[in-house]
C-alpha cells in the first residue's frame, strides 16, 4: 500500500530492504527481495534493493533526497519519528515523509502474520501472493 502510493509521489522509488537484528526473520535477504520484486512488479518506478548499514549512507549512494515511511498507527510515531530526527541530524539534506497506512492494514504487523499462519489462520487477504505462496510452501492450511 505505501510502495504503491509513493510511486504516485515521486519519479522513483527504491525499496531498501537491510537486516534488522532485533527482528527474527522468517525469510532471508534473497527471499524477502524477491517477493518485494515480483509484488511491485507492475510499479515500473519501484525497485527493490538489499543494503548494510546505515539508511543515510543507502539514500547518498542513491542520489536520493527523501525516505518515506509508513506509519500505521500512532504506536508507530514515536519510533518512526526518533528514526528520522536521527537521520536528519546525520544527513540534514535528506528528508523523511510519512505516509498514513491504509485503515484495512493498520492494525497489520510482520509479527501478527507470523502467528497468525502459525496457528493455521489464513494470511490470504493480509499479504501479498508472492508473499502468501511463500508461506504456503508445506503449510496446507493456508487457503489459495
Amino acid at each position: 500500500d505505501v510502495i504503491e502510493r509513493a510511486s504516485r509521489l515521486v519519479d522513483q522509488v527504491v525499496v531498501g530492504i537491510t537486516r534488522n537484528s532485533g527482528k527474527q526473520h522468517r525469510f532471508s535477504l534473497s527471499e524477502r527481495q524477491a517477493m518485494l520484486q515480483e509484488s511491485v512488479a507492475r510499479l515500473a518506478n519501484v525497485r527493490v534493493e538489499v543494503f548494510d548499514g546505515l539508511l543515510v549512507d543507502f539514500v547518498r549512494r542513491l542520489g536520493a533526497q527523501v525516505v518515506i515511511r509508513g506509519i500505521r498507527a500512532t504506536s508507530d510515531f514515536d519510533s518512526e519519528f526518533q528514526m528520522a530526527t536521527t537521520n536528519r541530524s546525520l544527513d540534514p539534506a535528506i528528508e523523511t515523509l510519512f505516509v498514513m497506512t491504509d485503515t484495512r492494514y493498520s492494525f497489520l504487523s510482520s509479527s501478527l502474520v507470523r502467528e497468525l499462519a502459525a496457528l493455521g489462520g489464513d494470511i490470504s487477504a493480509l499479504v501479498p501472493p508472492p508473499v502468501l505462496r511463500h508461506f504456503a510452501l508445506g503449510a496446507p492450511w493456508v487457503r489459495q
